[in-house]
């Protein structure tokens, strides 16, 4: 094997073990492989264009143009004049799936599941690197340089991810790099500064006399320290030029959720819907909280973390209400008349280190918050904003919290909403596809109130037409929901945002509360929440009693006991009312020995015994 053929190699195995550094960033990693091939096509064109010869910058152009086309037969090769040529369509569709890269990079947690955003993210961004070392190392003879890109890659899988083993991939990506070094030879070493001055000439050092080598020795010593600063600056910068892993509020790393501005903030819109996904996908169950209460209603203790009642069509996200210091006791909730009974309920909860995001799990709806730190309260959503940078990483607090008891009659009582209530949790976008409401229309043709409406809606989708599936895909823009009344195929993010969607085309007020279910019992008798208990569900608003939550997502979670109720109050007329179901039954507590995971436990609670 010739010099340039082994430098050849050896740049491009230089890259790809760089390219290691970014395995932990997304799950699986397969994507590697499809890297390396390109890697080697790419690799390949440049030994071949070097050996015609072609002029330099002709070379690195011809490289630049084989992997466009190989990233168009990999990522768009639908749109591809004939598979294969970039057209305007293809390139527009490259264009569309690194937008949504950028996107999910900022909304997942690390591991990132590899979406195709992600991949061509991570495939295109090693084909750069890769084409930068090979034209620094091999087009142009100046192997040291080419260190940079390589320091750049390894950068941001080192600025993005945890500690742990990002030791041990930087000694994966050194030794890549002195390989090259070492292919390019020891003549080459003496030339270092070449590419950026300072260096004399070839032949100035063949000439071996002692006044050229003595005039001469500092300056590879004067670049080396160039070299040095520059690697350092972009180390640095690197990092904080791209986006970042790690922005779901449910995730693990701390830049999820919301926070408020001092002297009242807002809550952010983060794309919470992504990171919700991201966690029920983790192939782990990593226990995020533990707690204890004396709530009698273990299968409704869901523990939330925020409500999205903005709908644009694209997305739901949170309202931007200001945030005031928390108060002793929290205000009522809005709505909630006197005669609705509750039992206050106690529950302290502990926060693993490695959940740090912004906003605070905890029962709906509170009456009480004693956290340590710096937390904020949100009126609106009835919700606790860290500021300053504060989070819920390894925090203790308790949370009083109304245990509510309403009953079917009631809410088949409950006048519709009026108002500002009616008026901003009513709205749906001009772009909500027809098929919303007709499916709503007929799906409550028989009902004749609210909670008839909202009962029927529940029951259309635990009625066994929906197939409870984490991996299809996510959304809760228009689209979205009207693709999955068509292929009846979702999680928790699409029963519950459908189900708001089509109540609101009933007049019905509705939100969408995203949180967590809550949890299995540990051999402690302490309850154990896990990444896996992520969830979303729909909250409706009845005047009177105020936001109730439902249950539209198959074996996730419980059914509220008042949806299970006909009503039998003094005075009501159980006509008015459909039977739903048998008569209200006490909802199972846990205890010892009856814990059920999440994805095995039905609406009614129980626990289907399907194998995890």
């Amino acid at each position: 094997m010739s010099g340039r053929a082994r430098l050849t190699v050896c740049a491009a195995a230089a890259s790809m073990m760089a390219a290691c550094s970014l395995l932990p960033l997304a799950s699986p990693g397969s994507w590697i492989f499809r890297a390396l091939l390109c890697v080697c096509l790419q690799s390949g064109v440049g030994a071949a264009a070097r050996r015609v010869p072609l002029a330099r910058p002709l070379t690195v152009l011809a490289q630049a143009l084989v992997s466009l086309i190989v990233l168009t037969v990999m990522f768009a090769q639908h749109q591809a004049l004939g598979g294969v040529v970039p057209g305007p369509h293809a390139v527009r569709q490259l264009g569309d799936l690194i937008r949504d890269g950028m996107t999910d990079v900022s909304d997942f947690a690390i591991p990132a599941p590899v979406t195709p955003g992600i991949r061509i993210l991570l495939v295109g961004g090693v084909l750069v690197i890769a084409l930068a070392v090979d034209a620094i190392a091999v087009t142009y003879n100046s192997a040291a340089p080419a260190g940079l890109p390589l320091l750049a890659l390894y950068s941001v899988a080192a600025g993005l991810a945890d500690g742990g083993t990002q030791w041990l991939y930087f000694l994966v990506a050194a030794a890549g790099y002195l390989l090259l070094l070492l292919a390019e030879g020891r003549d080459r070493l003496s030339r270092w500064g070449r590419v950026f001055g300072g260096a004399p000439p070839p032949n100035s050092w063949a000439g071996g006399s002692a006044s050229t080598a003595g005039g001469t020795a500092t300056a590879p010593v004067r670049t080396g320290r160039r070299i040095g600063a520059m690697a350092l600056g972009i180390a640095l910068i690197a990092p904080a030029l791209l986006p970042s892993l790690g922005g779901g509020l449910l995730d693990t790393t701390g830049r999820g959720g919301g926070t408020g501005g001092g002297g009242g903030g807002a809550a952010s819109a983060v794309n919470l819907v992504a990171a919700l996904q991201n966690n029920l996908n983790q192939p782990d169950d990593h226990e995020v909280l533990t707690y204890r209460t004396d709530s009698t209603d273990v299968p409704g203790m869901y523990l939330r973390i925020a409500a999205l009642d903005k709908f644009d069509g694209a997305e739901w996200s949170p309202s931007q209400g200001s945030t005031v210091d928390i108060p002793p006791v929290l205000p009522l909730p809005q709505g909630q008349a006197a005669d609705v009974k509750y039992k206050p309920v106690v529950t302290r909860i502990t926060a693993d280190e490695s959940y740090r995001q912004e906003l605070l799990p905890m029962p709906f709806p509170a009456l009480s918050v004693r956290a340590p730190g710096d937390w904020r309260f949100e009126p609106e959503g009835r919700m606790v904003v860290g500021q300053g940078g504060q989070t819920v990483s390894g925090e203790q607090y308790t949370v009083t919290s109304m245990q509510l008891q309403p009953t079917a009659a009631q809410l088949a009582a409950a006048p519709p909403a009026t108002g500002a209530i009616a008026a901003q949790y009513t709205k749906v976008p001009s772009s909500l596809p027809p098929v919303v409401a007709q499916t709503a229309e007929a799906v409550t043709k028989s009902a004749t109130n609210d909670y008839e409406r909202a009962l029927a809606l529940q029951r259309f989708f635990t009625s066994g037409q929906f197939i409870y599936n984490t991996q299809a895909k996510a959304g809760t823009g228009v689209d979205a929901i009207a693709r999955f009344l068509q292929t009846k195929e979702g999680f928790c993010v699409h029963f519950a945002f459908t189900m708001a969607a089509m109540a609101r085309t009933l007049h019905i007020p509705a939100r969408v509360a995203i949180g967590f279910t809550p949890g299995t019992l540990n051999a402690n008798g302490v309850m154990s929440v896990g990444l896996k208990d992520a969830h979303a569900w729909p909250e409706l608003y009845f005047e009177g009693i105020g936001w109730t939550r439902f249950e539209p997502t198959p074996y996730r979670g419980s059914a509220p006991s008042y949806t299970e109720q006909t009503p039998t109050s003094p005075g009501s007329d159980p006509s008015e009312v459909a039977p739903h179901g048998n008569a209200a039954t006490p909802q199972p507590t846990a205890s010892p020995g009856s814990s059920c995971a999440p994805e095995n436990r039905a609406p009614t609670g129980t626990c289907t015994g399907v194998a995890t």
